[in-house]
């Protein structure tokens, strides 16, 4: 072989691996996905790219991106929690009537309904991790649960009129045209993906949803962090539902509804795994950000509602089918995913196991 032959293929060979290195970012897709799309409907109907259309996806995103947050945390953990959009709805609900009906200080109140959704987290943390209850099982149930109460404590109508303060603080905006929801949506956002990626915390939380055996022998309390994590997003899903209560200046009984399926489907577009162990906070609110897009440009270019919901299904699938053939064909190599379970189609190179003791 000749010298230039050699240098030819240590190219090819450099450029491969910058390719797969490249590839190897799953946000990268979710993100391509995100401007092509855009494009696609920005030139077929210019007013998608509107200032005002544009605010209005981002508010959206901002309400359940913080719920993504945390479900995305308990995705990683190895579980995950259909009950977060009636919790966000109870919380708000009975936030609204501790201030209307109990005339209680709104900051009392918000205390209230933040221990409401923590109290529904640990119910059911400690129901799927001691007693064994699947979590579709233990969270569906929750779901109706949830509700079920919505409609008890309101009795079906719409708790209001609340504090004028809640009302301005809901109407307030902080940054172009934006809520102080997306204030909050963004810190959160940052600081959940540091604790993942920097953290011991984040590390062990990785390792319990990768493998939870493993993880607890090498000293690891993963009924502790699955249960924590399982509060955490029951606190995050009544945060949620409080900003809406104040945007709305009320208490309506809606508040929450769907929004369940709405933020798994946009994680586990954006890349994290429904097996555990796998998926960053960047990757699953981008995915919560690229249904979004899909769903308001479908209603900017006049497509009905039931055809946006087989829409937004259709491109679940191919996104995660997608993602797959991403890993089998481009990653490759040493960090390609091997054998045949599910965990072999999302897993990536695992966080170092940290044990627990380490972060004494």
């Amino acid at each position: 072989m000749t010298l230039a032959t050699q240098d030819d293929a240590a190219r090819a060979g450099g450029f491969a691996n910058k390719m797969r290195v490249l590839l190897s970012v799953s946000e990268l897709g979710v993100l391509v996905a995100v401007i092509a799309i855009s494009l696609i409907f920005y030139s077929i109907a210019p007013a998608f790219l509107s200032a005002q259309n544009i605010r209005a996806i981002i508010n959206f995103v901002s309400f359940v991106g913080i719920i993504a947050i945390g479900q995305t945390v308990l995705l990683i953990g190895g579980e995950f929690d259909l009950s977060v959009g009636s919790i966000a709805g109870l919380s708000a609900c009975v936030t609204a009537m501790l201030m209307k009906d109990a005339h209680l200080p709104i900051f009392v109140a918000i205390i209230g309904g933040l221990l409401l959704g923590a109290a529904v987290g640990l119910v059911n943390g400690l129901v799927v991790v001691k007693l064994k209850i699947p979590a579709f099982i233990q969270t569906l149930g929750m779901l109706f649960i949830g509700q079920g109460l919505i409609q008890v404590v309101t009795g079906g109508n719409p708790v209001y009129p609340l504090p004028e303060s809640v009302g301005n603080f809901g109407a307030t905006r902080v940054i172009f045209g934006l809520g102080w929801s997306f204030i909050f949506f963004f810190i959160a956002g940052l600081i959940a993906d540091f604790v993942l990626r920097r953290t011991v915390l984040g590390r062990n939380l990785y390792a319990t949803g990768g493998n939870v055996e493993v993880a607890r022998l090498v000293g690891i309390n993963a009924s502790l962090y699955k249960i924590c994590a399982f509060v955490f997003v029951s606190v995050m899903a009544s945060i949620s539902g409080m900003f809406v209560m104040a945007d709305l200046a009320s208490g309506i009984t809606s508040i929450g509804t769907g929004w369940e399926l709405t933020v798994i489907a946009g994680v586990v577009v954006g890349g994290v795994s429904l097996f555990g162990g796998a998926g960053t906070i960047v990757g699953g609110l981008l995915g919560m950000l690229l249904l979004q897009v899909i769903q308001s440009g479908l209603v900017v270019i006049g497509v009905g509602a039931n055809w946006q919901q087989i829409a937004v299904g259709t491109i679940m699938v191919l996104a995660v089918g997608l993602d797959l053939l991403r890993r089998r064909v481009f990653i490759g190599g040493e960090g390609a995913p091997s054998g045949n379970g599910p965990d072999a189609a999302v897993a990536v190179d695992p966080p170092a196991i940290v044990p627990a003791a380490a972060a004494d």
